[in-house]
């Protein structure tokens, strides 16, 4: 175990979402229903007791089919979701790339939204203009800069968020799949910058279906199913009990 101080930590967390499973299509089904104390919703664990903790300057690399949990957990650790139980600590600043525009407003340029985002973070006017240029440069979109972000392809939302998120300095930076939109020589920038990013002692959880990215880019992999950590370990080890797991899905496949 590092020694490293700890940037995140998850105690015994648990999500629960309550799923609808019929929606009644009158009133009298829904007071029928209501009398007879019908029950027409169930609760889902998306999360499960799910403990761990992450080290200031690691990064951590989150694997699993979809539906897993991995994104779930990542708005935890974001605070989009309160857990049903358990505890989440954060150490310092944070920026989430979570969804491709969120903490974008559609309606305001790329601009506008710059200076959006980092007042929310904390920054004032003056040192977001500071920054601009830059982050203006790294994104590459052109023109496009000043045009509502509504009318941005998703990989224009990935290059100006990626941008945003890694020219405010973090301590720590969420990634959920977000780069996967990008093309390979702007995902290769992008990942000259997380080195760099971790060359300073920030940290990094990283939700990925590419398992070469985990291999090549994370210190540590965590395998999610069904909302339970499988394996936490070294990345070649966890992604080889995935592999595992997967096999009969594969052979089936073929």
């Amino acid at each position: 175990m590092s020694s490293s101080p700890i940037a995140i930590r998850l105690d015994n967390v648990t999500q629960r979402f309550r799923v609808i499973q019929e929606r009644p299509d009158t009133l009298r089904e829904l007071f029928s229903k209501l009398f007879r104390h019908e029950s027409h919703y169930h609760d889902f664990e998306a999360v499960k007791n799910v403990s761990f903790q992450v080290s200031k300057g690691e990064m951590l690399g989150l694997i699993g089919r979809n539906g897993s949990g991995k994104s779930t957990l990542l708005k935890i650790v974001a605070g989009v979701y309160r857990p049903t139980a358990g505890n989440v600590e954060v150490k310092g600043s944070l920026a989430p790339l979570i969804e491709l525009g969120a903490g974008f407003h559609h309606e305001l340029t790329g601009r506008e939204n710059i200076l959006l985002n980092g007042l929310l973070m904390g920054y004032s006017k003056r040192e977001m203009q500071e920054r601009e240029q830059r982050i203006i440069e790294f994104a590459e979109i052109g023109d496009f800069i000043d045009a509502p972000v509504k009318q941005y392809s998703s990989g224009m939302y990935m290059r100006l968020a990626f941008s945003v998120a890694t020219e405010i300095d973090p301590d720590v930076l969420l990634i959920d799949e977000i780069l996967a939109v990008g093309d390979a020589p702007f995902q290769h920038k992008c990942f000259e910058r997380i080195q760099n990013f971790r060359k300073a002692g920030k940290t990094i959880l990283f939700v990925s279906h590419s398992m070469v990215q985990v291999a090549e880019q994370c210190d540590r992999a965590i395998l999610v199913e069904q909302g339970s950590i499988m394996a936490d370990g070294r990345p070649d080890e966890v992604i080889q009990v995935y592999a595992s797991s997967m096999a009969p899905e594969v052979v089936g496949a073929h």
